[in-house]
């Protein structure tokens, strides 16, 4: 009797790209029984990233650490295991660029002594699998054209931004009976009298539009799954909401319950405007509110190339933050309490504004913490953050998924999706995707055709 053998796959060699250990300093520990094979360059090329406190940074120092941890000389001869049952990381040194590589592209550039390194690595090794990993897409498909397999860093990548969760679902033809008690005190019932009237998973402070031919009732699950309550339309330090989505915003912003709310959303649907409105709501239950969005320049310039001094360089990045600060503060008289108090508040520094980059280090004990832009995140970034917030915070992510200015991020794997696909269900967050443009109806006609 043969007993049948399972072909053990053969491992493979993956050559890292500098964007990859800049995007994930732990990447060298998520390629499991595979060999992990850096170039000299991509060590060249973190050597310039090692100062300054952006991510990018923080990660450089913590692979050079990484790294310098792996002591001898193996890392450039046969390799370091990286534990049992895993594969090697070591570094790989060549001479120039390739004549093959030359007579293509010409040019003496890091990408192309990468392009290199896994063009001799594949040659060295004809029995393996050599793919290069990178995020610049520009780079995979150079590799591509010389016959090197090659492929995007997608450890972080969820799989289908369609399927993304929203954070509410409309459920047509709902028992009247039941909108009905939910319109009376104490306006909420028991999730178990309703369980089978939802459709598909019962989800922690999930928001609902329960509606039928004679009425329509805003309700919420609560975040021990144990009642559903009717949601009321709130004003909210003068900002009404405007439809469904923007009532179920406010109610999640203004619950102090809730440390983790994403908001998603095309332009103009209000996702910073609210969410600095819900701030300023609540804001006796906090010691600051701090409003900070990450600096992605246009053109992925530097602010470097910006005139003048730190201040006048940031100052076009957050004004859009100032801009919604003011429309909420133009909803009183100037002689009004609530007018004077933002003033006041930002004069006593209870109200900051200031890129992402600036808050880092600081504390975030009691803070109301408003992250814009969040979609040009990663999702290493986004846990830095998260992992950050202290006792009595409230941390709130804003942003368009499908907006990114991050030159190797996409709807797929910006921090914002990969924070919605993975705290789903959780009992200490909340979602909501704004779908409605109210900044007038040409900015929504101009988001929905251009």
């Amino acid at each position: 009797m043969k007993i049948k053998t399972i072909a053990k796959k053969a491992p493979k060699s993956f050559i890292l790209d500098t964007n990859v250990i800049l995007h994930d300093a732990t990447c060298i520990h998520q390629f499991q029984e595979h060999d992990v094979i850096i170039p000299l360059t991509v060590i060249e090329e973190l050597d310039h990233f090692k100062r300054g406190n952006q991510v990018i940074n923080l990660n450089a120092r913590e692979f050079a650490r990484t790294l310098d941890s792996m002591t001898g000389q193996a890392l450039f001869n046969g390799g370091v295991s990286m534990g049992k049952k895993r594969g090697k990381v070591r570094i790989a040194i060549t001479k120039g660029i390739s004549p093959e590589i030359r007579d293509i592209f010409k040019e003496d550039t890091p990408d192309h002594r990468i392009l290199t390194a896994a063009f001799e690595w594949s040659k060295k090794n004809k029995e393996t699998t050599v793919v290069l990993v990178t995020k610049d897409v520009n780079l995979r498909m150079k590799a591509k054209a010389i016959g090197i397999l090659a492929e995007d860093y997608t450890t972080d990548r969820i799989r289908n931004v369609e399927e993304l969760y929203c954070g509410k679902e409309i459920i047509e033809d709902f028992d009247d009976d039941t909108i009905v008690k939910l319109f009376q005190p104490p306006y909420e019932l028991p999730v178990k009298q309703i369980a089978k009237k939802l459709n598909g998973e019962i989800i922690p402070n999930k928001y609902y539009i329960f509606r039928n031919a004679n009425r329509s009732i805003l309700a919420s699950i609560d975040q021990n799954l144990e009642m559903v309550k009717k949601i009321d339309k709130n004003v909210t330090y003068g900002i009404k909401p405007r439809n469904a989505e923007q009532t179920f915003a406010v109610d999640a912003l203004t619950n102090l319950s809730i440390p983790l709310i994403t908001m998603t959303g095309k332009a103009g649907t209000g996702k910073t405007l609210l969410a600095l409105a819900g701030a300023l709501q609540i804001r006796k239950n906090y010691r600051q509110i701090y409003i900070a969005r990450p600096i992605v320049p246009l053109s992925n310039k530097d602010i470097g190339f910006l005139p003048g001094d730190v201040q006048n360089k940031i100052e076009p990045y957050m004004q859009p933050l100032w801009d919604n600060l003011k429309v909420i503060q133009d909803q009183f008289p100037e002689n009004d309490k609530q007018y004077q108090q933002i003033t006041q508040m930002i004069k006593d520094e209870k109200i900051v504004i200031e890129p992402l980059s600036f808050i880092r280090g600081r504390s975030l004990q009691r803070i109301f913490f408003i992250v814009d832009e969040a979609q040009n995140l990663t999702p290493h970034e986004i846990k830095t953050i998260i992992t950050r917030a202290g006792q009595g915070s409230k941390v709130v992510f804003t942003g368009d998924i499908y907006q990114i200015d991050h030159p190797y991020l996409d709807s797929q794997s910006n921090g914002l999706s990969f924070l919605i696909d993975h705290f789903k269900g959780q009992k200490l967050y909340a979602h909501i995707n704004l779908e409605k443009g109210e900044r007038s109806e040409l900015a929504e006609l101009a988001s929905n055709l251009l």
